[in-house]
C-alpha cells in the first residue's frame, strides 16, 4: 500500500445492514476486489452493527496501523470512539443513507473512489466530541428530536416500517407530546438557565441554511456548535423548524453559541434522553460536553 506498507491483510469490517441494505458474500467480493485494484490487500468481515467497536478494540490490541470500516455514520461512530487516541487509523466505506462524516471529510460514496484514497494511506487529524464518555462524531441532541428517533426506532423494530415512514410518524407523534426542558447551562465558565423543545451540539461548526443543511467546512476546529431553541408554542417549534432550513431565522427562534468547548446541561430530571449520531441513549446529568481536539487519525483528502 502506499505510504504504509502493512506487514498482513488490512482488515475492513462492514455492517450488513446499513443504509437499509443487506449485504452478503457478494458485496464483500466486490469491496476486496475495489482494493485490489487499488494496490491493497484487504480482509473483508460482515457484522452486525453492535460487533463493530469489539471487534475494532481487538484491532487497536493487535496494533493495526488501519482499520476499515463501511456502514453509516452510526457505524463510523463506534469504531471511531475506539479508535480515537490510538495509533490505529481509520478508513471508511460510506455505506450508509446519508454518510454526513464522509461527506464532510470529502471521502468519495463511490466504493473504488474511496478505496483508492484509503489505498494512498494519507491520514489527519480531526475532532471528535462526547458527552459523559460516550463519543460522536456529528452530532448530539437534548429535547424533541431523541424522542422521535426513539419512537422511528420501536416502529422500525416492531412494525418492519421503513425508516423514513417511521420517523414521519414520529414525528407527528412527537409533536403532539411536545413541550419544553429546563436545563441548566455552563458554556466554559458561563452560567445560564434555560427552556427549550430542543438543545443541539454539534462536533465542529454546522451550517444550517438550505444552501448546505447539516454541514461541517471543518472538523479540526476544536469547538463545539451548540444551538438551542427559545421556548415556543407547538406551532412556533415548526414554523422556526422551517426559518431555519431557508437561513430566514428570527432572534426569537434560535440562540447559537459561540466558541464551545466544554458544555455541561444540568437537569432535575433523573435521567435525559439524548441522541448521539441518530442513536439513542438514557444519560444521567449532568452532561458533560466536551471536544477531543484532533484526536482521529483518518484517511481523507
Amino acid at each position: 500500500m502506499r505510504g504504509m506498507a502493512p506487514a498482513r491483510e488490512v482488515p475492513v469490517f462492514i455492517n450488513r445492514s446499513s443504509g437499509g441494505a443487506s449485504r452478503g458474500k457478494r458485496e464483500t467480493a466486490e469491496i476486496r476486489k475495489a482494493f485490489a485494484k487499488a494496490g491493497l490487500k484487504v480482509r473483508a468481515v460482515l457484522l452486525d452493527g453492535g460487533e463493530v467497536a469489539r471487534r475494532a478494540q481487538e484491532a487497536v490490541d493487535r496494533g493495526d496501523p488501519l482499520l476499515i470500516v463501511g456502514g453509516g455514520d452510526g457505524t463510523i461512530s463506534a469504531a471511531a470512539g475506539v479508535l480515537a487516541g490510538t495509533r490505529t487509523k481509520l478508513g471508511i466505506l460510506p455505506l450508509g443513507t446519508l454518510n454526513h462524516f464522509a461527506r464532510d471529510l470529502g471521502v468519495p460514496v463511490a466504493i473504488e473512489e474511496a478505496a483508492a484514497l484509503i489505498a494512498t494511506g494519507k491520514a489527519r487529524g480531526v475532532d471528535i466530541a462526547e458527552v459523559n464518555g460516550r463519543v460522536f462524531i456529528n452530532n448530539s441532541a437534548v429535547g424533541l428530536y431523541p424522542l422521535m428517533v426513539l419512537d422511528r426506532d420501536l416502529q422500525q423494530q416492531r412494525l418492519g416500517r421503513s425508516k423514513r415512514l417511521a420517523m414521519i410518524v414520529a414525528s407527528a407523534r412527537t409533536l403532539l407530546r411536545f413541550g419544553h426542558y429546563r436545563l441548566a447551562l455552563t458554556v466554559n465558565d458561563r452560567q445560564s438557565r434555560i427552556d427549550t423543545p430542543l438543545l443541539f451540539v454539534g462536533n465542529n461548526d454546522y451550517r444550517l441554511d438550505l444552501g448546505a443543511p447539516g454541514r461541517r467546512e471543518s472538523l479540526d476546529d476544536g469547538r463545539l456548535s451548540v444551538f438551542v431553541m427559545r421556548k415556543k408554542t407547538r406551532r412556533g417549534f415548526v414554523a422556526a423548524s422551517i426559518r431555519a432550513l431557508f437561513d430566514r431565522s428570527r432572534p426569537d427562534d434560535m440562540v447559537r453559541i459561540e466558541d464551545v468547548e466544554r458544555l455541561l446541561v444540568a437537569s432535575r430530571r433523573s435521567n435525559l434522553v439524548v441522541s448521539l449520531d441518530g442513536e439513542v441513549q438514557s444519560l444521567a446529568p449532568p452532561l458533560d460536553y466536551r471536544v477531543r481536539k484532533r484526536a482521529l487519525e483518518v484517511i481523507a483528502p
